[in-house]
């Protein structure tokens, strides 16, 4: 079996356990108003339920006050052109649009039904889609085949107050619209001489055509092609009304021979179609956007080898210049739902465009660059598109498509403050639980070596595997190579010590003495004597891995998931040590749940922490925050709200704020405050207005060890909440502790953070 096929099946296997465990689907209802008594009830249903069904009665527009209505979008499909699957029906295509859910409530908040249709009949089709109006704020249409597609949705258009939006279609072309405004304004071209040339006469492709066509290009200037050859006015073969409008007037009959000094190529079509030679032919400075999935129209490296002028965009997300939908589909419903949009119009979709190719071009903020490394991508020939995990994305698209749709009179609750408009959405993007990504994404852009003190446990293999395939890390694991062999083969994985990855047997390792003399160094007037460091270095494979770190070895070491805590951050300790720039090692927990992220510190080291502790704690945790891509804002907790006691804990942190005031004047940092004071503010406010912390908070700072470890414990079981860390804080290297109840997830995530810390120390 080659490599690739056993990575199809190791995906297939986890792609499956996923949607099966711990329970299936990847939805669930919940409710957002309590019903904690017999009042709640009464207000929820009957008696109380009255008055707004009452209202919306008088009024329809109130039910965007009282109801979901106006946060709740319909995607639905009868599976007839599903992903890469084709025509598979409704029911097989119910995980594809549970998915697609996902992405609208993860991105931008938007509540989603998934509806499988089973009609394949247009008529019938629109009249099953029709008649839920009352239900919903938006209609997305997804993977229905074409021509079908443009009848169903010009027909729900015409027949529904609300936006009906085929992203199949609308989504790829505000992209790809995105996408050519940008690169023919990098070659110095205007869109209305530009020769197009298409492969592939879908919806999506046709979609894209018209949406350049209402950009300005000239339907002369477009070419399309699709199996039967080019489109020319008279052909019978494969054709119809939407295909017919840019059939042109010619004897030429292939891909081959239209190509000739194209300025853009639009593939929508099959692998390996545009052949190097073809590419040769084209203009100077040609744009290919080759989005064949999952393999392109060309690959970047074949179309670059004949002309160096090329500039790239594909489907695939390990080429720069990845059209994904996601880039705008959530957030065009976003502004549309949230101004109460009759339809999503031509307006509306060019605000989109624009929005999407200006953030390319901005420069990217303080914020960003700290996300990244310090290294963010720029406008240019890798950079016509922003990230689809761009987090500015939203901030940009939703009040342009507002904008637009308030313009054009489809709006039918304008929004009369934009400033607090995007203050909302701003406090949206932290909550949206996409805090991983822009980590994991540094992360594979120059993987680190880390070190895995545990790496005969099942979690560690497991996420081993997740980081070569990714290119996250780059693993060496502590263990005897016989059982790492023997553990491989008994979980099913197909990494293989020596071969995936590095390993340091224990039991012989030709380093083994210089180990020992680096320990001894360390450890050797602190009451260890040579014959017990010679033993230590053989049996503890946390000093192993931290040694291997202190002489180079290794860039990073992850260890904690079998003993205590305070083992392994003894040993750190006396092997790697403190940083330059800190008193002592804290640690910092991210718990991410469906509210969002938050961090607390210090939750696992220091028992009672001094004030000047408490303020250093804050400034490590901030610099660490700012790697996320998050600007902190910090809570000093305390059972005193602003001075309403006065205790020895109390005390403790108003001296530490006042210490953080003085030494780090940049943070954004109040306190001594309650828990909801700092989660509120509308509580803030109403015992300390103008409080110097605004929003709500996103690290928390504890006075002592139990408070912060027993929150953070509370929280993660209470939330379902996914626990990242513990982030061990001032080391002198790049190391971290993880707890006996880390998952492979959890060691995944773990790695990314760890490397790109390791990315950072490398570079500085």
């Amino acid at each position: 079996m080659s490599d690739s096929s056993k990575t199809g099946s190791d995906l297939t296997e986890a792609a499956l356990f996923y949607h099966e465990h711990p329970r299936p689907g990847k939805l669930e209802i919940q409710a957002i108003k309590p019903l904690g008594n017999q009042r709640d009830l009464a207000l929820a249903y009957s008696p109380g339920v009255a008055a707004p069904c009452l209202a919306i009665a008088d009024n329809p527009a109130l039910a965007a006050n009282y109801t979901s209505r106006g946060n709740l979008v319909a995607v639905i499909s009868n599976g007839t052109a599903v992903l890469g699957l084709g025509n598979i029906g409704p029911l097989a295509s119910k995980p594809v649009m549970e998915g697609k859910a996902v992405l609208f409530k993860k991105f931008a908040g938007i509540d989603v039904f998934d509806i499988e249709v089973a009609q394949t009949d247009v008529e019938k089709f629109v009249d099953a889609v029709s008649v839920l109006e009352p239900t919903f704020g938006g209609i997305n249409l997804e993977d229905i085949k074409a021509p079908e597609c443009f009848m169903i949705e010009s027909k729900l258009r015409e027949r529904m107050k609300i936006p009906v939006f085929h992203d199949d279609q609308h989504g790829t072309a505000i992209i790809v619209g995105a996408a050519v405004r940008n690169g023919l304004d990098l070659a110095g071209k205007k869109i209305e001489e530009a020769k197009i040339v298409a492969s592939g006469a879908g919806a999506a492709a046709l979609a894209c055509l018209n949406m350049l066509v209402s950009l300005g290009a000239k339907r002369e200037n477009i070419w399309v092609t699709d199996i039967e050859g080019v489109v020319y006015e008279g052909r019978e073969a494969l054709m119809d009304e939407w295909k017919a409008v840019f059939a042109q007037k010619t004897d030429l009959r292939s891909l081959d021979q239209v190509i000739d000094g194209a300025d853009v190529f639009l593939g929508l079509s099959a692998a390996g179609v545009l052949k190097p030679g073809m590419v040769e032919k084209m203009g100077k400075g040609p744009l290919i956007l080759a989005l064949a999935n999952p393999n392109p129209e060309i690959m970047p490296e074949d179309a670059k080898a004949v002309r160096d002028d090329v500039v790239m965009c594909t489907g695939r997300s390990d080429y720069p210049n990845q059209v994904n939908n996601v880039l705008c589909f959530p957030y065009i419903f976003r502004g549309a739902l949230d101004v109460g949009a009759t339809t999503i119009n031509e307006e509306m979709k060019r605000a989109a465009v624009e929005a999407i190719a200006g953030l390319a071009r901005e420069e990217p903020s303080d914020v960003a660059a700290r996300a990244y490394g310090g290294k963010t991508e720029t406008f240019g020939p890798n950079y016509l598109i922003p990230s689809p995990f761009d987090q500015r994305l939203i901030l940009r698209i939703a009040p342009a498509v507002a904008k637009a749709a308030m313009a054009t009179g489809v709006a039918t609750r304008p929004i009369e403050d934009f400033t607090a408009y995007l203050d909302r959405l701003n406090r949206f993007v932290f909550r949206s639980g996409l805090i991983m990504k822009p980590i994991i994404q540094n992360a594979s852009k120059d993987p680190q070596r880390i070190i895995y003190a545990e790496g005969e446990d099942e979690r560690v293999l497991r996420a081993a595997q997740v980081l070569i395939e990714d290119n996250i890390a780059k693993p060496i694991l502590v263990g005897r190579p016989d059982v790492l062999q023997q553990r491989c083969e008994r979980f099913g994985l197909r990494i293989r010590p020596d071969v995936d990855f590095e390993f340091v047997n224990p039991q012989d390792d030709p380093r083994y003495r210089e180990y020992v003399d680096e320990y001894f160094e360390c450890v050797g007037r602190k009451g260890m004597p040579p014959n017990a460091a010679r033993t230590v270095v053989r049996t503890n494979t946390t000093v192993i891995s931290a040694l291997a770190v202190r002489r180079g070895d290794a860039d990073a070491v992850i260890c904690g998931l079998e003993g205590r805590f305070i083992r392994h951050l003894r040993d750190i300790k006396q092997v790697i040590g403190v940083c330059e720039t800190a008193r002592d090692l804290s640690a910092m927990s991210l718990l991410i749940n469906s509210q969002g992220a938050i961090f607390l510190s210090d939750t696992f080291v220091t028992e009672d922490p001094t004030a000047e502790e408490i303020s250093e704690m804050a400034n490590l945790a901030a610099e660490e925050i700012r790697r996320f891509g998050i600007e902190p804002k910090i809570a000093l907790l305390s059972l005193s709200n602003f001075g309403s006691r006065d205790t020895a804990s109390s005390r403790k942190m108003r001296e530490a704020l006042e210490m953080i005031w003085k030494r780090y004047p940049e943070l954004e940092v109040d306190g001594e405050m309650h828990g909801d004071s700092a989660l509120s503010v509308e509580l803030r406010e109403r015992v300390m207005p103008g409080s110097k912390l605004k929003g709500e908070a996103n690290l928390l700072l504890f006075p002592n060890l139990d408070a912060a470890n027993i929150a953070h414990n509370l929280l993660k079981v209470s939330t379902q909440a996914l626990h990242v860390g513990p982030i061990l804080l001032g080391t002198a290297k790049p190391a971290h502790i993880l707890t006996p109840s880390v998952t492979s997830r959890g060691v995944v995530n773990m790695s990314a953070l760890a490397s790109v810390e390791a990315q950072t120390r490398s570079a500085g």
